[in-house]
């Protein structure tokens, strides 16, 4: 009887024991308390009575504009179109529109056209991007897209597409090009941040009902530092 009493003193007192040091791993590593953290406080508004004033007629560059004094494309593929003369057409149109303001492009974009040549390509200096042929809008008609570098970092790009017979410009966009990608009806533009490790990644989709092609999503993408200055940022190995 006294062993057993004393075995059973001493499974007890293991058990009180190893509680106690549960609890202390539990403070340790467990919840803890981290003070009073102070009041809660709603997000503070700046310039709350400021709101910028409205796009005028035809200078929201997120609408659909036919490109004027263009010969209508009955076939409704931007195949065998001149692109160099669709861009030309369209950069001179916008930046009448705007009177130069730069709210529908780059005033520079006009000036960096007149470097164009009659080639094909529009020679050596030319600014425009080789043009890309690519079905965005699902109606099995290739879409035109191109860009015009500006000053070696910043670009205006662009997707024209055939609508109603007419060529359509339906994706104006100005930024810093770090990649462009095309998969179905969606286009990606990848740009740097003001972190050197994330680039900023917007998806375009098509979108019928209005006839452009609209910002459907907006990530953050990680990526490896850059091995060369020419290189914005490199997607990160995974």
């Amino acid at each position: 009887m006294r062993h057993s009493l004393a075995r059973g003193c001493a499974a007890l007192a293991f058990a009180l024991l190893a509680t106690a040091t549960a609890t202390a791993c539990a403070d340790v590593e467990g919840l803890q308390s981290e003070g009073d953290l102070g009041e809660a406080h709603a997000p503070l508004t700046l310039w709350s009575s400021l709101r910028p004033s409205p796009p005028a007629s035809g200078e929201n560059p997120g609408t659909a504009a036919p490109v004027p004094g263009l010969p209508p494309v009955p076939g409704g593929s931007m195949r065998g179109v001149d692109a160099l003369s669709v861009v030309r057409a369209d950069i001179t149109s916008a930046t009448r529109k705007d009177n130069g303001t730069g709210r529908l492009v780059d005033p520079r974009a006009v000036q960096r056209l007149a470097r164009c040549t009659q080639a094909v390509d529009g020679g050596p200096d030319c600014p425009v991007r080789p043009p890309v042929l690519h079905d965005l809008t699902g109606d099995g008609k290739e879409d035109l897209i191109t860009a015009v570098d500006l000053d070696g970092r910043l670009s205006e790009l662009r997707v024209y597409s055939v609508q109603n017979g007419r060529i359509t410009r339906v994706l104006a966009r100005r930024g810093i090009l770090a990649g462009v990608e095309v998969a179905a009806d969606h286009l990606a533009v990848r740009e740097p941040t003001s972190t050197p490790t994330l680039v900023s990644i917007s998806d375009y989709e098509w979108n019928p009902e209005a006839g452009v092609m609209a910002l459907a999503g907006l990530t953050l993408d990680e990526c490896a530092p850059a091995k060369d200055s020419a290189t914005v940022c490199a997607p990160s190995e995974s």
